[in-house]
């Protein structure tokens, strides 16, 4: 396994980074079996292990403490979790507001099993915080020791500036990472998060390489998809092949697939390999849900993706183009709310 520097933090990961969404109630709930994955990653070289307080409302984060602790490897894992969706019923249990992050992180802490988490993530921007807010209290935490370093996960290039800008001016600790969907069919972040990250010298993980499975192998054109299970399941609009948004996704991944076999790997192992290559990549996420599926992405740990590879991707899916809105849980406020893109009635005529 190869291993690069997270960043300006100094702090060394594997290229691939477990990845435990799918550990927990939402995907593998079999405890026993998912720490045999992660056992396994470490057996394989990986260093790197990303989480969340929401997947499967915590079950993940314990699956992973349990594993660890069983593992007696701790100190060689880099930890990392993420805080912001809603944690159980009531106000106040989500979002970036100090009160809240300053709850999240005590429960992660007890769920992970751990008196430290290398890396806090905030995993989405809430605009009803002040940045310099959860700037703050996440500098606190790591002056208290209870995390390493932070960073965002899937904020748009601008609010990224915007929080390195207010750190500087305030004199607060800055973001270090950002975690945002790369795949092949979802190239968006090429055009302005990935080089934003590269100018502030922030480490990027990215998620979600297998685009929700359209590049897995498991979904072909013309082929009917079970709607009732998996993924599918959780949001059948994204995988319901009549939806023209999807043909496209298919229609590209059988492209792709071709492209695959031409060059001597399996489409999932061209699919993990890509994000590699981008200069500002530090580490893939790599979320399987079973051990086979770990073993299967692993074997493509060694696929190098020339020129020529590059440019026919280029071809079939062009740099900077998403086929397909990758963050299908969150959208920005401006585009959500109708008062924030439209003026009152009386006032859009020209005159």
């Amino acid at each position: 396994m190869r291993y690069r520097t997270l960043g300006r933090t100094g702090i060394e990961v594997s290229t691939y980074c477990l990845g435990t969404m799918m550990f927990g109630s939402v995907g593998n709930p079999d405890h026993e079996d998912s720490a045999r994955i992660i056992h396994a990653a470490m057996d394989a070289g990986v260093n790197f292990i990303d989480t969340a307080d929401m997947y499967s409302a915590g079950e993940s984060e314990v699956i992973v403490g349990k594993a660890l602790r069983a593992s007696g490897r701790r100190d060689e894992v880099v930890l990392a979790t993420k805080v912001h969706f809603q944690m159980g019923e009531g106000r106040n249990r989500s979002g970036n507001s100090r009160r809240w992050i300053t709850q999240a992180v005590e429960a992660s802490l007890r769920r992970l099993d751990t008196e430290w988490i290398d890396l806090y993530q905030v995993h989405r921007p809430d605009h009803t915080t002040d940045i310099e807010e959860t700037l703050g209290v996440l500098g606190d935490l790591v002056q208290a020791g209870k995390i390493r370093a932070f960073g965002s996960s899937t904020f748009p290039a601008e609010e990224i500036a915007e929080a390195q800008h207010v750190a500087e001016r305030r004199g607060l600790q800055r973001f270090r990472t950002e975690q945002p969907p790369y795949s092949i069919l979802a190239r968006g972040v090429e055009a302005a998060v990935l080089p934003t990250a590269q100018r502030y010298g922030m480490g990027v993980l990215t998620w979600s390489p297998l685009a929700s499975g359209f590049l897995s192998g498991r979904y072909r054109a013309g082929q009917a998809v079970d709607l009732t299970t998996g993924r599918a399941r959780l949001n059948p609009a994204r995988f319901d092949p009549s939806i023209p948004e999807n043909i496209t996704k298919l229609a590209a991944a059988d492209r792709l697939a071709e492209l695959a076999a031409d060059i001597g790997c399996t489409l999932p192992e061209l699919a993990v390999a890509f994000p590699l290559a981008h200069p500002a990549v530090t580490s893939v996420i790599i979320g399987p849900r079973t051990a086979e599926q770990w073993e299967a992405l692993l074997k493509g740990a060694r696929v190098v993706l020339d020129d020529s590879a590059l440019d026919r991707i280029d071809e079939i899916v062009p740099p900077g183009i998403n086929l397909y809105r990758p963050d299908g849980v969150w959208q920005p406020p401006a585009l959500t709310d109708t008062t924030l893109r439209r003026r009152p009635t009386d006032e859009r005529a020209a005159s």
